[in-house]
C-alpha cells in the first residue's frame, strides 16, 4: 500500500502552515488516502513523521521554502510546492501527490470492477421526472455493473437521503436535476451535472459520460460560487430557464398553501370573508393567513430562489428583498422574475469582482455580498425597471381579465398545446410557470386551462389503450392503468412512455386533445386558485369555478385525444 507524506517547512508563517496541514489531511481523507503531515517552523515541529515503514512506494510533498530535512526520505519520489499553492488548492496538491487523474478524465476502478456512484435527481415540481430519472439511473448502473444510491429531492424534500459515509466512499457523484442542487456536501468528490432527460432516456450513456467528464468539486465553504463549478460548463448545465424553474419550484408550496386557505375562507365565510366586518372569525383568519402571508411570500420566494440558483446562498436575501420590492411596486411575478435575475447575476458579478485577503473572505457570503446585492437590486428596481415592469403586468392582467370569445379560445389552444407538447419538458414548464405566476396577480383562468390540459394526455392514452387495444402493445395496455392514475393527479409525464415509442403519431394526438381542453376552459372563464393536485383539489369549495364546465372540458379533451390516437396510430402486432 502506497504511503503518503507531506512536510511543510516555513520560517515565519507558522499559522498558515498549520492551516495548510489541516487542508491537506481533509483533502486526502476525501479520497480515502492516509496522509501524514509534518509541520516545521520557528515554533518547532508539529506531528513529526514516523518514517520507519518508508519504502519504494512512498511518496512525499515538500511544501514551503524552509528546511525539510529531505534526506531522511531516501529515494522516495517527492513533489515540491509553495505554501501559497497549497493554501489556494489543497485538493490539487493531493491529486499531484497521489498521481490521481486530472479533472475530465476517468478514474481507474478501485477494484477493477464495479464503482460506487451516488446521485441526486430533482425536477421543478418534484414529482414525475424526479423519480423517473432515479429509476433510469438505477437501471443503467445495474446494467453496467456499478453500485448506485440515489437521493430523490421530490415535492416533500429529500427522500432516501445520502449518508456521509456513502458520499465519502463514492467514486462518482451524478446530479440529474432541472433545478439547482446544493453541492456543498460533495467537496473533493468528482461531480457530473446533467438535467433529468438523459437519465430517463439514456441512463447508461449518461453514466459513461459522467465517468469521462466529471470534475472535482472544490472543498471548503469559502465563497458560494465554489458550489457551482463542478460538472458541465456553465453554458451547458444552466441558463435562465433552469434558474427560473428553480424559483418556480420553491414558489409552488406558497401558491398551493395560500390558494387553498383562501378557498376555504370563502367556503366558510362567503366571498366577503376578508372584510373587516368578519374580523376574528375563522374564515377571516384563514384569509389573512392565505392571502396576507402565503400569497405575499410568493413573489419574494420566486425571486429569492432564482437568485439562489445563480449565485447560491448569498443571492437569497437580495433576491427575496428585491421580490418584495417588486411586489410592493405592483410588478407582481414579472417583477419577481426580473428581481431574481438582477440579484443573482449582480451577486455573482460582485463575488468575482471583490477580492479580499484570505482571512477576510468569510465576510463575503454573510455580509458584503448580501448587503451590496440588496442595495444593487433595490435601487435598480426602484429607479429603473420596477415601474415599466409594473405597467407591463397591469396591461397583461387587464388583457387577460377582459378576454372573451376568440381571444380566450386562442390562448386556451396555445396553453393546452404547450402542456402536451413535451409532457413536463421545457415547453410544458414554460406554460405552467406563466399560468402559476399569474395567480399572484389574481388571474386564475390560465391556471385552470393549464392543469386541465396537463391531465388530458395520460387520461386520453389510458382510454385509448382500453378502447382501441390493437393500437397498443401488451406492455402499453398494462401501462394504461398507471397513466390513468397519473392523469387524474395532473402528472402529464405519465404519457411519456407512450410518446417515446411513437412520437410522430402520439404527440400530435395529445396536443389536439389538450388544446381543445384548454380552449373550452378559457372560453368558459373557469378559474383555478390551486396550481397542482388534479381532480383531488376540485371538490374543495371555491378552489375552482364553473366546475361542471371544467369537468366537460376534461372529458371532451380526453375523448378527442383517444379518437385522434385511433386515427393516427397504426395497428400493432403485439
Amino acid at each position: 500500500m502506497t504511503q503518503y507524506f507531506a512536510i511543510i517547512a516555513v520560517d515565519e508563517r507558522s499559522t498558515e502552515a498549520l492551516l495548510a496541514a489541516e487542508a491537506l489531511r481533509r483533502a486526502a481523507g476525501d479520497r480515502g488516502l492516509a496522509l501524514a503531515v509534518e509541520t516545521r517552523s520557528a515554533q518547532g515541529i508539529v506531528a513529526p513523521l514516523d518514517l520507519s515503514d518508508l519504502d519504494g512506494s512512498s511518496r512525499a510533498l515538500l511544501i514551503g521554502d524552509g528546511d525539510h530535512d529531505a534526506a531522511r526520505l531516501g529515494h522516495a519520489p517527492t513533489e515540491r510546492l509553495t505554501l501559497d499553492v497549497v493554501l489556494a488548492d489543497a485538493d490539487g496538491a493531493v491529486e499531484r501527490l497521489a498521481g490521481a487523474a486530472t479533472p475530465g478524465t476517468a478514474v481507474p476502478n478501485r477494484d477493477g470492477g464495479a464503482q460506487r456512484i451516488v446521485a441526486i435527481t430533482s425536477c421543478p415540481t418534484g414529482i414525475a421526472h424526479t423519480f423517473m430519472a432515479a429509476e433510469g439511473l438505477q437501471q443503467a448502473a445495474a446494467a453496467l455493473g456499478h453500485a448506485i444510491r440515489v437521493e430523490t429531492q421530490g415535492s416533500v424534500g429529500a427522500q432516501t437521503p445520502l449518508s456521509d459515509d456513502e458520499i465519502r466512499d463514492a467514486d462518482l457523484v451524478i446530479i440529474a436535476a432541472d433545478r439547482e442542487v446544493d453541492l456543498s456536501r460533495f467537496g473533493g468528490k468528482r461531480v457530473f451535472r446533467s438535467n433529468t432527460k438523459p437519465a430517463i432516456n439514456a441512463g447508461q450513456d449518461l453514466i459513461k459520460k459522467a465517468f469521462a467528464e466529471a470534475q472535482r468539486q472544490p472543498t471548503g465553504n469559502g465563497d458560494a460560487a465554489n458550489t457551482k463549478t463542478a460538472g458541465q460548463p456553465q453554458g451547458k448545465r444552466s441558463g435562465p430557464y433552469k434558474h427560473l424553474m428553480t424559483g418556480v419550484s420553491f414558489m409552488l408550496p406558497f401558491v398551493t398553501a395560500g390558494g387553498l386557505l383562501i378557498a376555504l375562507a370563502f367556503a366558510l365565510g362567503g366571498i366577503y370573508a376578508y372584510d373587516d366586518a368578519h374580523q376574528g372569525t375563522l374564515a377571516w383568519t384563514l384569509f389573512q393567513i392565505g392571502a396576507k402571508a402565503g400569497f405575499t411570500l410568493m413573489v419574494p420566494a420566486l425571486a429569492g430562489y432564482i437568485a439562489y440558483s445563480i449565485a447560491d446562498r448569498p443571492g437569497i436575501a437580495p433576491g427575496m428583498i428585491g421580490g418584495l420590492v417588486a411586489a410592493n411596486l405592483g410588478a407582481g411575478f414579472l417583477g419577481g422574475i426580473v428581481a431574481g435575475f438582477i440579484a443573482g447575476y449582480g451577486v455573482a458579478g460582485l463575488n468575482r469582482a471583490i477580492r479580499l485577503p484570505r482571512n477576510l473572505e468569510g465576510l463575503k457570503p454573510v455580509l458584503i455580498l448580501p448587503v451590496l446585492g440588496t442595495l444593487l437590486t433595490g435601487l435598480i428596481l426602484m429607479y429603473v425597471v420596477g415601474g415599466p415592469v409594473a405597467e407591463v403586468l397591469a396591461a397583461l392582467t387587464h388583457w387577460l381579465r377582459g378576454m372573451q370569445g376568440s381571444s380566450a379560445i386562442l390562448l386556451g389552444l396555445l396553453l393546452g398545446a404547450m402542456m402536451a407538447f413535451d409532457m413536463g419538458g421545457p415547453v410544458n414548464k414554460a406554460a405552467y410557470a406563466f399560468s402559476t405566476g399569474l395567480i399572484a396577480s389574481q388571474v386564475y383562468t390560465p391556471m385552470a386551462a393549464a392543469m386541465a390540459a396537463g391531465m388530458t394526455p395520460p387520461l386520453g392514452l389510458a382510454l385509448a389503450s382500453k378502447w382501441f387495444k390493437n393500437r397498443f402493445t401488451h406492455e402499453e395496455r398494462e401501462a394504461g392503468n398507471a397513466a390513468a392514475v397519473l392523469g387524474l393527479a395532473f402528472v402529464t409525464e405519465g404519457a411519456i412512455p407512450f410518446a417515446a415509442r411513437d412520437p410522430l403519431r402520439v404527440i400530435p394526438s395529445l396536443m389536439i386533445g389538450s388544446a381543445i381542453t384548454g380552449a373550452i376552459s378559457m372560453s368558459a372563464g373557469v378559474e383555478l386558485k390551486v396550481p397542482h393536485g388534479g381532480v383531488f383539489v376540485l371538490p374543495i369549495p371555491n378552489a375552482v369555478t364553473h366546475l361542471g364546465v371544467y369537468a366537460i372540458a376534461l372529458v371532451v379533451g380526453t375523448l378527442v385525444t383517444a379518437l385522434a390516437l385511433r386515427v393516427l396510430k397504426k395497428p400493432v402486432t403485439a
